[in-house]
Order: C-alpha cells, then structure tokens, then sequence
C-alpha cells in the first residue's frame, strides 16, 4: 500500500514537473474610441469627419506565445499574433490571419534567441516604442511619422531569419534577413529593362540594432533597408502625403533605407525622449527623396493612475522634393485598473512646401485609412479622439 502511495505521490510530482516546463499563453488589447478631424479627404476637396476610430493608442489584437523548457537554459517557443478591426471585424495587415507576427525559434540562456517568420524590424524592435511619443504616450498611432515611412510601428519583415541577443547588463542587439522567395532575388529582383516594375513578391530586407536600457537612462540605434517595399505582402507605404516621386507607382521605389537612433531618461515621476530618423526613398530612375524626422518629448505621472504626455515632431523633405511638416501631440491617460484605461488626445500638424504642381499637405497618423488629405490642398490637420483601451 504505502509503496503505491509513494509511486503516485512521485508521477504526480513528474507531471506537474513536466507541465511547469511548457506554457501556451493568449493574450491580446482592444482599443476603440471616436475620432474628430477638421481636415479629411472628399470626392470634390476635403471636410470635418467624425469617425469610429480602431487602433490608435495601440493596434487591437490577439496572440498566443508559448515556450517549452528543453533543458540546459534551452527552450523553444513561437508567437502567432493577429491584428484586428474591432469596429467591424476585419483582419488587418492585408488580411492575414496573423498579420501581426508569427514565427517560431530557439533562445538560450545568457545567448540570446534565434527566431524564423514574420517578424519586427529592429527601427519597430528598439526605437518606436522606446524613444518615440507614439510608443511613449496614448497619442500611438496619430502621433508616429506619416504613413511609418520610418518604419517605427508597423516594420514586419516576411520570410526572416532573427537573431536577438540576451540582455547584457542593460546592452541588447540583434540582426535580422527576410528573403524575397524569389528565384534569383537574393538581393530583390529589378524587372526587365530600367524602368520596369520589378518581379511580383520580389521584397526583400535586411535589419540590425543596438539599444542600451540602464536604469533611468536609455539610448539604441537601428538601421533597416527595404529593397523593392512595394512588392511584399502587404506591401510597405512609400508615400508621403501628395508628394510625387520621380516614377510612377509604389512598385518603382527600388529601396528604402531608414535609420534612427534615439534617447530616453527618466526624472521622479516625468520622462524625456528624443529621436531621429533619415529615411531615404530611392526610384528605380531618377533622383531619390530624403525623408528627416526630429523628435522631442515628455510625460508626467500625476497619479499611478493619470499620466499626461506631450510630444514635438519636425519632418522635412530633402533632394527630389523638399518641404517640412510641424507636428504638435497632446494626450491625457487616465488608468481605471491595470488592464483598462481611458484617454484622450490632440493632435496638430501643418505642412510647408511644394511638391512641383501643387503645396504639401498634412496627413496625420501612421497610415492613410486614418484622415487621408492627398490631392485637397489642405496644409493643415487638426485631430481629436477619446477612446478606451482594454488588455487581457
């Protein structure tokens, strides 16, 4: 009897072992809210939109992460995440069922982690959320460069291979290659002839950063480079607001290359960030367009529970088209538990210069489904939004 005890008492002990060694976790956010803008895109010009508005403060979501104990500070683990619309259901990221990320690898103890699928670029990784007033503050979304051109929120990299390191007294890195899967597209695939469209699906990109977290004190850099943006799936903007381009169609940019490198340090119950990025839009011919971004701003814990932030973000064209956009970020959160807040936000932005036929315009936000102005002749956008955010 006390032998059969014993052997139940240890397979129990060996199962809630072997159990403790793997987990499967689901996860996810909503974020839904109405929005307010002066200046949006119309058939015949442009005028004031009141709007259900998804995903400002963060994309709404759903994911499962897991990871398996292999022994030896060895695991396998896999994330599968998907992006949503919750005002009416649709998937987002070009309709993928996980749009969002979705790859599997291996990490090791005091190594790091080795990652295969679709995945962040290291701009996304170590500057968007870190030392951005996107990433900082609820004003999310609205307050990241127009249509993420830089790269910051929504850089996912098809077919990659991630290396990321461990954490090294505050010091992390990594590099990362996504491949085109396109026969001979090792370095992406140019059409026939020199001003041909290059071959469908042909993208390919390649990322690497540095970021140091200590404390109050946070510094990174990242570098990432898109050839052909226009032909992944779904395919990376390369627009800015009405500027031309030397040819015709997002499949002409033959390369996007960004870099940035940014700052944050903490003060009591306030923190500080700045960040810069250049991101260069090169054509399959003619001349390429230089994208700057300058940015600078702050938070400040009132409470635990209310937070107000304010950013500044100075955007300027340079060689094939010049001009600038002011931006100006104002948002207030308000924490009702730790899973559920409440905020609202201001945004102003207002652009100078010409892109050869006609002014600039603004286009608030990191993608045109939010207030598109191309082809109004509106210079300026003035935004507003209440909206709830809820974790689990």
């Amino acid at each position: 009897m006390n032998k059969k005890v014993l052997t139940a008492a240890t397979l129990a002990v060996f199962a809630s072992a072997a159990h403790a060694q793997s987990s499967v976790t689901l996860y996810g956010l909503i974020d839904a809210g109405i929005s307010y803008v002066n200046n949006s895109k119309t058939a015949t010009g442009h005028d004031n939109l009141f709007k259900y508005d998804d995903g400002v403060a963060q994309g709404s979501r759903w994911g499962l992460r897991g990871t398996e104990d292999l022994g030896g500070g060895l695991k396998a683990l896999f994330v599968l995440e998907n992006g949503f619309n919750s005002g009416n259901g649709t998937l987002g990221q070009g309709g993928a069922l996980f749009g969002r990320q979705a790859f599997v690898g291996l990490s090791q103890n005091n190594i790091g982690s080795l990652t295969f699928g679709r995945q962040y670029s290291f701009s996304t990784d170590y500057l968007g959320g870190n030392y951005s007033t996107g990433g900082q503050t609820v004003a999310g979304n609205y307050a990241y460069h127009i249509n993420d051109v830089d790269q910051l929120t929504s850089s996912r990299i098809n077919n990659s291979v991630k290396f990321s390191s461990a954490n090294f007294a505050g010091l992390t890195f990594g590099a990362m290659y996504g491949f085109s899967n396109t026969a001979g597209g090792f370095a992406g695939v140019p059409g026939t002839g020199t001003t041909a469209a290059p071959v469908a699906g042909s993208s390919r990109a390649y990322s690497f950063g540095l970021n140091y977290a200590n404390g109050p004190f946070g510094v990174g850099a990242a570098y990432t480079d898109i050839r052909y943006p226009g032909q992944a799936t779904p395919a990376f903007s390369t627009s800015l607001a009405n500027v031309t381009f030397p040819t015709v169609g997002t499949g002409q940019i033959q390369d996007l290359r960004t870099f940035g490198v940014g700052g944050r340090y903490a003060i009591g119950a306030a923190t500080l960030w700045a960040l810069y990025t250049n991101t260069r839009l090169a054509p399959i011919t003619g001349s390429a367009t230089t994208f700057a971004a300058y940015e600078a701003g702050a938070k400040y814990a009132f409470t635990p529970a209310l937070t107000a932030g304010a950013g500044y973000t100075y955007m300027h064209l340079s060689d094939a088209n010049t001009g600038h956009w002011n931006q100006v970020d104002l948002s207030v959160d308000y924490a009702l538990s730790k899973r559920t807040d409440v905020y609202a936000l201001g945004i102003y932005q207002i652009a100078a210069g010409h892109n050869g036929t006609q002014n600039l315009q603004a286009q608030i936000g990191s993608s045109t489904s939010y207030f598109s102005t191309s082809g109004t002749g509106a210079d300026n956008q003035l935004a507003f939004r209440v909206g709830i955010r809820h974790k689990f």
